[in-house]
């Protein structure tokens, strides 16, 4: 073989790995957001408050080419109680019993993971993502859909707190307490 031909072989075997594999992008990590909202119910919900947290995201990654991927991490213990209506000792109460192991249990379970295992066209800019979501040691199955806008991606899902084996936060007998469902909005920006 000439070292030509060498040459031509290597770049046409550099450029078909290429192909394959996905340009994955780091997220944005200051740029993107998480926000959980857990809504209170029961008998006496008037007397309870809904909650709004923030989930900073640690790392992810995500490639808009072919294979179509994303991996977001969230560090549970950095998850932050914003209850604006909340006096700060009440909110850090809820803060106290979010991270603790009643709920989330921080210590024990650091992280709060997402993998996607597929990613199909939804129409313009519109994917359904499905992933395996790992909460509280637990790994289940999650779909959603993401759309594209201005270079970022939203979207929303709504996850069962008993799928993971959390219990949902109940006093009074469970005439006050938080529903099983949260809701997770997403707005992710990968990095330029």
């Amino acid at each position: 073989m000439t070292f030509r031909s060498s040459l031509a072989f290597a770049l046409v075997t550099a450029a078909a790995t290429a192909s394959v594999r996905a340009e994955s992008r780091p997220i944005d990590a200051d740029r993107s957001t998480l926000m959980v909202f857990v809504y209170k119910a029961g008998l006496f919900s008037a007397f309870a408050d809904d909650h709004i947290i923030r989930a900073p995201i640690a790392s992810g990654s995500i490639s808009a080419d072919p294979p179509l991927a994303v991996e977001i991490v969230v560090q549970s213990a950095n998850l932050k109680v914003l209850d604006p209506k909340l006096a700060d000792d009440k909110r850090s109460e809820v803060q106290s019993r979010m991270l603790g192991p009643d709920v989330l249990d921080s210590e024990k379970y650091p992280d709060i993971t997402f993998t996607s295992t597929a990613i199909e066209a939804a129409g313009p800019d519109r994917w359904t993502v499905t992933g395996r979501l790992s909460i509280h040691g637990k790994t289940r199955p999650t779909t959603f859909s993401v759309a594209r806008q201005d270079g970022r991606y939203r979207g929303s899902v709504v996850v069962k707190q008993r799928d993971f084996e959390i219990l949902p936060i109940s006093i009074a007998g469970g005439v006050v307490k938080v529903k099983d469902e949260v809701k997770v909005e997403f707005d992710i920006m990968p990095q330029r």
